[in-house]
């Protein structure tokens, strides 16, 4: 009986349009976790840090502009960090994700990044795309012309006067990838490889900086998307994070409920997804919002090895999030044992003061 006023109240939905009276207005989830470079784990020049971004050969990471980059758009296309690929005559540099989804069969994406060529460059590049995978790059035959968002500029390299250019495409998944790779596809990168200029010799060298990927299913899947997730909602499901009020202020923290460790470790149990996911979705509907996960424990231990395993764990789960496809500015940190909310004399007390919360810092 509950499943068939499930199916009515969807096909009612679905008919009369209203879908906006029923539930917030769905927001666009980008797939590409981290798309905009902006979370990452300690400051390094190391694409590795922001997190779940990998490298083949060794691509560089930024948190701020570049010293001696004067240039009116240096920087980031957006916030403060972005990655640089390095081309020369036999080297290439890739970034690599996995996908905070594997794409659906025959479901068309809205694939989307921003590239700008460094100031130091003697050369450019005539070729620059994006390769999706469901194993990632791994050498030039996973380079599947079919499976290929790639922006030619046939006259000329892509330099656009040193300011932010967009490459952008439509992909119709085969089904199951999994990964997106960034790079320059050609088998042979010096026939693409081009000198801006008689008077700039030496080495040939391009260097583009990356920034803002992002990868949206198309509008029309995204209606059908919006019209599985209401009828998918059961009417007075609880969830529990939204213990969050509409009003929540600035420094307001939320404690998770149902967040799962192994005694002594800082590794998420699967028991904790069901909560992680349900934070997912509520910072996806709030893209503005900043948090900061924290990571406490009880004081049972040397209070080094507390504060360790409370960051870590604050860490895990601020990975998780990324991963999921939420794009907020994050932060993470651990308390240790410094902030109790309860007694450390009970079994109780001590289970309550090991907490992961999330902490508004900006809404």
């Amino acid at each position: 009986m509950n499943r068939l006023k499930t199916l009515l109240i969807f096909f009612f939905i679905a008919g009369t349009g209203l879908l906006k009276s029923q539930t917030e207005p769905p927001v666009q989830k980008n797939l590409v976790p981290n798309g905009s470079f902006e979370n990452f784990r300690k400051k390094s020049s190391s694409i590795r840090q922001a997190i779940p971004w990998t490298q083949i050969a060794s691509v560089d990471f930024y948190q701020t502009p570049v010293e001696k980059d004067t240039g009116l758009h240096k920087g980031g296309f957006s916030g403060d960090c972005y990655v640089g690929l390095r081309f020369q005559k036999r080297y290439k540099e890739y970034a690599q994700v996995k996908l905070a989804e594997a794409l659906h069969r025959g479901t068309t994406y809205e694939f989307e990044m921003h590239f700008r060529l460094a100031y130091w460059s003697n050369a450019l590049v005539k070729t620059l795309g994006v390769l999706f995978s469901k194993g990632g790059y791994h050498s030039q035959g996973d380079a599947i012309k079919s499976c290929i968002i790639d922006s030619i500029s046939k006259k000329g390299g892509f330099i656009n006067n040193y300011q932010w250019f967009t490459i952008k495409g439509k992909y119709k998944a085969d089904g199951g990838e999994k990964y997106i790779t960034i790079g320059n596809f050609v088998p042979k990168i010096e026939k693409d490889l081009m000198r801006i200029s008689i008077f700039k010799l030496g080495f040939r060298e391009a260097y583009y900086f990356v920034d803002d990927v992002s990868l949206f299913k198309a509008k029309e899947a995204e209606e059908k998307v919006a019209i599985e997730y209401v009828g998918s909602i059961k009417p007075n499901e609880e969830d529990s994070i939204l213990t969050v009020s509409k009003d929540i202020k600035v420094g307001e923290k939320v404690a998770l409920k149902n967040i799962f460790f192994e005694n002594g470790k800082y590794y998420l149990l699967p028991e904790s997804y069901q909560e992680l996911n349900k934070l997912a979705q509520y910072l996806i509907r709030h893209q503005q919002m900043q948090i900061q996960i924290n990571g406490h424990s009880d004081n049972s231990g040397s209070r080094n090895k507390n504060q360790k395993l409370s960051e870590l764990r604050a860490r895990e789960v601020f990975e998780y999030l990324i991963k999921k496809g939420v794009q907020n500015k994050m932060y993470f940190k651990g308390y240790g044992s410094s902030q109790p909310v309860a007694t450390n004399d009970t079994d109780e007390g001590m289970q309550k003061n090991r907490r992961v919360e999330f902490e508004i810092i900006k809404n």
